[in-house]
């Protein structure tokens, strides 16, 4: 293994929850030995990107309800692909390069369960996204 491998192992956060078990799929494997570790040292870049995105599009975000700001997060990513490809590669920039070779045999069915989980992680902190206050 790289250098650059061992380094990016290293720094990802260890998520005691997270069960490996012998009848998994090898895509619930990847979810859970490299997608919820990459996605939990990476939440904070989430946020602002996520952000950043709510201010490129005028602050509406902030006039919409609970329900409606849930479907924003979902269409945000969901339908803009450019967003949500920026998105992947905040994710797929610390895959090791085995992890990468795993990924690319099955990457429909992996981006789909990737970006299902940034969407969750979104709404499970919508409380971050309320609209600044000037003073």
């Amino acid at each position: 293994m790289s250098e650059r491998s061992h380094s990016l192992l290293r720094i990802r956060p260890e998520i005691p929850t997270a069960k490996i078990t012998d009848d998994m799929s090898e895509n619930e494997r990847f979810q859970n030995l490299t997608f919820r570790p990459i996605l939990k040292l990476q939440n904070a870049i989430f946020i602002a990107v996520f952000k950043n995105y709510i201010a490129k599009h005028k602050n509406s975000f902030y006039e919409l309800s609970l329900e409606k700001r849930f479907e924003f997060i979902e269409n945000a990513i969901q339908k803009d692909i450019k967003f949500r490809n920026s998105l992947k590669g905040i994710v797929i920039g610390h895959f090791t390069v085995e992890e990468y070779e795993i990924y690319i045999k099955n990457s429909s069915a992996l981006n789909k369960r990737m970006m299902n989980m940034v969407i969750d992680r979104l709404k499970d902190q919508i409380q971050l996204f309320e609209e600044p206050v000037l003073i």
